[in-house]
């Protein structure tokens, strides 16, 4: 059980409170590259794995995970990424973005974490529920048949936050 710390009357001593458990996660995939997908992978595989329910939302280029012609081609952004430490002049040169994400995805390999489409059918097969936003599906055209079979259904922002009731939202 998680313990969070409250903090009493100013000068005193804080308490350590038990806060109740999560029991559902609602995450919101809405970045396109393979460092905005793969953290809500990961945080709904492990959501899974500790027995809480997982609802994902792809939306804006996130759906690009979901995708089916689109999966294949997710990469690293090379351009504007401060985690990278690269200078922004040196992301744009031709092959950068396709060597960070070979790197990228040799690192991952090495910790037996899976290409993104076997991630997203090992996700669903957990019990995991994945959801493409209905406005995002109509701006970009496109269809349920667009996208891979794990993909439960289309839907609204507000039937996503009836879904969300109760339960952690988080962004990725």
């Amino acid at each position: 059980m998680a313990t969070t710390i409250v903090p009493e009357a100013a000068g005193r001593a804080a308490d350590a409170v038990e806060a109740p458990p999560i029991q559902k996660v609602s995450i919101v995939v809405s970045h396109g590259s393979l460092e905005g997908i793969y953290p809500a992978l990961i945080m709904a595989n492990g959501a899974r794995m500790e027995g809480i329910e997982a609802n994902l939302f792809f939306t804006f280029f996130g759906m690009d995970a979901v995708h089916r012609k689109n999966q294949e081609r997710v990469h690293v952004a090379t351009v504007g990424n401060p985690a990278l430490h690269l200078p922004s002049l040196i992301g744009v040169l031709p092959g950068m973005s396709t060597l960070a994400t070979r790197r990228m995805q040799h690192e991952m390999e090495k910790l037996d974490i899976p290409p993104i489409p076997e991630f997203i059918q090992l996700v669903a097969d957990s019990g995991a529920r994945l959801f493409a936003c209905k406005a995002s599906v109509d701006m970009f055209h496109w269809a349920k048949d667009d996208f891979v079979d794990a993909i439960e259904d289309i839907i609204t922002v507000g039937q996503f936050y009836e879904m969300a009731a109760g339960g952690q939202i988080i962004f990725t």
